[in-house]
This record gives C-alpha cells, structure tokens and sequence, in this order.
C-alpha cells in the first residue's frame, strides 16, 4: 500500500514557512479552518439582512442600516438585495461550508486517520489553499464594483447572469471566482484520492479506514469529475459576457442557430446535484463515526454504511434533471429522474437506520461532539424527507422556487452540514491546537443554533407551502401572503438567535485557541484511531514510525477488553470477545 516513501519533513523555521506558506497539511487545514469561520461570518450577515427585510419590509436595518445603506436611510433597496441572496448562497456554500468540512478536515484529518506523514502531493496542497484564497477575493471584489456584486441567484442562470440580466463586472468577478474555486477544489481532489489509495498504513484495508475518510475519500471522487463540468459551464459564460459568445444567450437559436440559456441549467445542475453530496459525504461520514464514538459500542453495520455512501455517490451522478421539472422538460425524462431520485433514499435509509442502531441500547456520553451529531440525524431526517415532496413529479410543479424549496435545502445542506462541521470542531480541538472548548458553552452553543435554525428552516418551509416566491424583495404586495408576514417576523427572530449562538462559538473558540492555558490530553475522547496514538496536538511529522493496523476504527465497549478503558487502538490486536 505505501508505495510512497515517507520522509519525514524539516521542521519550519520562519513565521512564513510555519503559518503562510505552509505544506504542511495539519497547517494547511488549519487555514482552511480559519477561512470557513470567516465566510460563515460574512455569509450569516447577509443572511440577517435579508431575513430584517422579509419580516419588516421598508424598515431600516438597525444600527448598521444606516452606514450601509445612507441613500435609502437604512433600508435595504432592491438591488442590494438580490446581491445579498446571491452572495449569501455563493459564500455559505463555496467558501464556508467547502472549505470548512472538505478543505480543513479532509486536510487535517485524511493523513492522521491513515497513518501518514502528509499528503502525497503537498506543493498541490499548498496551492490549493493559496487558489482557494485568490477565489474568495475576486469574489469579495464584486462588493466594489460600480455596478455591484453578483445579483443573479448563486445558480447564476443565464439570462439573469449574461449582460442582457446583469451588464457589471460584478457577474464576470463571481464567474471568474467560481472558476478559479474549482480549480482549487480539484487539486484538493486529486490529492485526497491519491493519498489514500497509496498511503494508507500497512494493514489499513479500506473497510479498516474510519467512516470519515469514506466519507472525504467519495466526496474527492465527487469533486475531480464534476468540478470541471462546472468550471466549463463558468468559462463559456465568461466568453459570453467578455467575448460576445452566445452559447447561453436567449433568442439567439431563433436567429442563427447557436444559444441555449437552458443548457447552462444542465450544465449546472450536472455538478449541482452531486455537490450536495459533495457537501454532505464528509459529515455523514464524521456523524457514522461520532455516534460510535460517543454511544461506546461498534458502529452498526459499519461497512453496509461505507457501501451505501458508495450507492448515493453513483447515483448521485444520475438525478440532477428533478431540479429541472419545470423546464419543459420532456415527460418522459421527468418520470426517469423522479424513479432514480426515489432510488437514491433507499441507501440513505439503509444508513440512516445504521445510525438508530449505533445508537440503539449505547453508553452515550452526551458530549459536545455527540450532542452536534445527534442534532444531524434530526435535521437530515426531516430534510431528507420533505426532499421526497421535491423529487415528485406532481407535488414539485407547485413547490418549486418557493420557500419549501429553500427550507428543504436549508435543512439538509445548511443545518446538516453546518452541525456536522460544529460536531468535528469540537472533536478533533485537541489534536489541532492542543486544548478542548469549554463543554459548558458548546452546548449552550449546539441548544441555541438547534432552536434557531429549526424555527428559521421549518418557517421556511411553511411559508412556502403557503405559495411564497423565493426571491422577491417584498413579497407581501401580493395580497394572499400577507397573512406570511408574523410567520416571517418568527423566521426573523429564530435567525437572530442562531445568529446569537455563532458569536458564542466564535468567542470560545478563539479563547480556546489563544487564551486556554490548560491543555488537553493526548485522548481526552478515549477513541481509538490512530491521530489518537499521537500526542495533542500532532507533531509536524505526525508519526515517527509509521503504525501497522490490527483492527477496525470501532472497536468500543468489548466485554473482553481488560483494565481501565473501554476501547482499542487500532494498533492493538482484536481482542476477542
């Protein structure tokens, strides 16, 4: 298996070598951590703008309405309000989410939870943080631009996204981010999969690696062959609004013969489905271990869970058309794409139900990271249940783009994803600085972004039963939605205090990381897998001596295991029971 040889690498020297430009892939995920905190910051603000605005449509936004928005005396107008939506959706998903689960995590975690010394490719891992980075910043440009940032939905349709919709270079500088973002991503990829095909440490089989690296591992699978099919969809809408193409220009098939505005939404929606998955894989691989972890038994049917991750990636890649149903999309296609969306809940029910059993009869320990996985299994399903309303045929010709569209999302992507990145903060503290976060704030924490964001996204969702438009600045001058308005004010509230809840998280979490004095245990979790057999926080070499595996990563709560713990590394030989 390691057919790389594994050098260990000179420790740096300078505060530039340590902390800039780094290849070191701990430091690395450290960075993309630091990064994903902040576009969740700068994402969750728009976010509080426009829900001000849909619950007090004409009132001025307090305290910073007014430096923000001085020619409208606070309130935010129109067209600031369709870049909030855009960029908010652009951020939280490309440069929050991302980064924060695959580019930390996958970083920081795939090498430790293999036994290797680092990745296979760390120049490419390097750049890939520094890509990531040059995105965000063009990105952030469009904020600067005579015209504004990008106001065209984070789909960016054409012909809302060529320059007949939005003729400023706000459009062009998220195309060119997108783009830039992908190239980035794909390099992370390329060496996600690499690394643990041919690093993993001598006796690792793949049902030996912990549901985390599955998790990352499909999701890397997920990003090398989708993201260039993203990035080709932003390059030609490039060539249309800087070289005068038409490949996605309306009306130009009527004239001569070139121009699809619709082609771009299955280019689109071709990456756009798998990266839902792409998304959510690595928590629910980070969950199926957590939940094993903290519940201190086996993990139930743990490879019948590897498998089903491995049945949603493959079929992932074949149910973007039930985005398109309202494209007059052939009959025909619809009910091909409804049957192969139906088909994809059946692996997702086999591993939600491994869960109920990990669960089932354990010694759960409710600590901070099991408190953030068990908040998953409810919100994944109760999304991925109303999902099934979404992938019907029928009930979508009504649903779609309405705010049970954007409930639904909300709760799988948003409030899966984003508890599961809480969840694998909190675990993995001690291994990447050294300290644990407070217990007592991190479930005032976790019970304050739970009632927030299940008041926000379920409210989404009713609103939208009720026939609410995604998308409109002040949809209360149709008639029929002003009874929406105090279920809006409700949503409002609840995002304020998921809103509250973040800056707790953010105060202990930069406390921990600069203030703590009391430093953690080398396993305060008590688990077995190897970035456990190492000292908190890892060395720069991780290992010295390359560990040889001996057993699964789940290996808890066995009657036959003597003296004080309860588990085995899994360097030790089974034990058994």
């Amino acid at each position: 298996m390691a057919s790389f040889e594994q050098h260990m690498h000179p420790k740096p020297t300078t505060f530039i070598s340590k902390y800039i430009i780094s290849y070191d892939h701990k430091v690395i995920g450290k960075q993309f951590l630091w990064y994903g905190i902040l576009g969740l910051g700068i994402g969750g603000m728009m976010a509080l703008l426009i829900r001000w605005t849909l619950a007090f449509p004409g009132e001025a936004f307090p305290i910073l309405g007014h430096f923000l928005f001085p020619e409208t005396n606070g309130v935010v107008p129109p067209d600031v309000y369709a870049m909030l939506f855009t960029m908010h959706g652009t951020i939280m998903i490309f440069y929050a989410i991302t980064p924060i689960l695959i580019g930390a995590f996958g970083n920081f975690c795939i090498p430790l939870m293999i036994g290797a010394r680092d990745m296979v490719f760390p120049t490419l891992n390097m750049l890939s943080f520094h890509f990531a980075v040059l995105s965000f910043v063009l990105l952030l440009a469009g904020l600067f631009t005579p015209l504004g940032a990008a106001a065209g939905g984070w789909t960016s349709y054409p012909t809302l996204s060529t320059l007949v919709g939005s003729p400023g270079i706000g459009q062009t500088l998220w195309t060119l981010a997108i783009f830039v973002l992908g190239v980035s991503s794909t390099m992370g990829a390329i060496n996600y999969i690499t690394t643990i095909i041919v690093l993993r440490a001598p006796g690792m089989g793949y049902f030996d690696m912990p549901l985390t690296v599955w998790g990352l591992w499909l999701t890397a699978i997920l990003n090398a062959i989708f993201l260039p099919v993203l990035g080709a969809g932003c390059l030609l809408l490039i060539f249309d609004r800087t070289f005068g193409t038409q490949f996605f220009l309306a009306g130009a098939a009527a004239t001569n013969g070139v121009g699809d505005p619709v082609l771009f939404q299955h280019v689109f929606w071709i990456f756009g489905h798998p990266e839902v998955y792409i998304l959510i894989l690595p928590a629910w691989g980070m969950v199926s271990d957590f939940l094993s972890f903290f519940a201190r038994k086996p993990a139930f049917g743990a490879k019948a869970t590897a498998l089903a991750m491995t049945s949603i990636t493959i079929l992932s890649t074949l149910v973007y058309g039930h985005h398109m149903f309202t494209t007059q999309m052939s009959p025909l296609l619809t009910q091909s794409f409804m049957t192969l969306t139906m088909t994809i809940s059946i692996p997702s029910a086999i591993f939600f139900a491994n869960w109920l059993g990990t669960i089932w009869k354990g010694s759960i320990r409710f600590t901070s990271p099991m408190l953030f996985s068990l908040g998953v299994v409810f919100v994944f399903g109760l999304g991925g249940l109303t999902g099934l309303y979404l992938g019907t045929v029928t009930t979508d010709i009504y649903l779609h783009d309405t705010y049970f569209v954007v409930g639904h999302f909300h709760y799988t992507m948003a409030a899966s994803v984003l508890l599961g990145g809480f969840a694998a903060i909190y675990f993995w503290m001690p291994k990447m600085f050294g300290v644990m976060m407070n217990e007592t704030w991190a479930k005032i924490h976790f019970w304050g972004t739970m009632l927030g964001l299940n008041i926000v996204f379920f409210g989404m969702m009713l609103v939208g039963y009720a026939g609410m438009h995604r998308r409109l600045y002040n949809p209360f001058v149709y008639e029929f939605l002003e009874k929406t308005i105090p279920i809006n004010t409700w949503i409002t509230w609840g995002a304020l205090i998921m809103g509250a809840s973040q800056i707790i998280f953010v105060i202990s979490f930069i406390y921990a990381v600069f203030f703590e004095k009391e430093k953690a245990g080398d396993n305060p979790w008590e688990v077995g897998t190897l970035e456990w057999t190492i000292p908190s926080p890892a060395p720069h070499y991780n290992f010295d001596k390359i560990p040889v595996v001996k057993c699964g990563p789940h290996e808890l709560g066995n009657p036959s295991l003597t003296g004080d713990r309860d588990f085995q590394y899994q360097t030790e030989e089974l034990v058994q029971a």
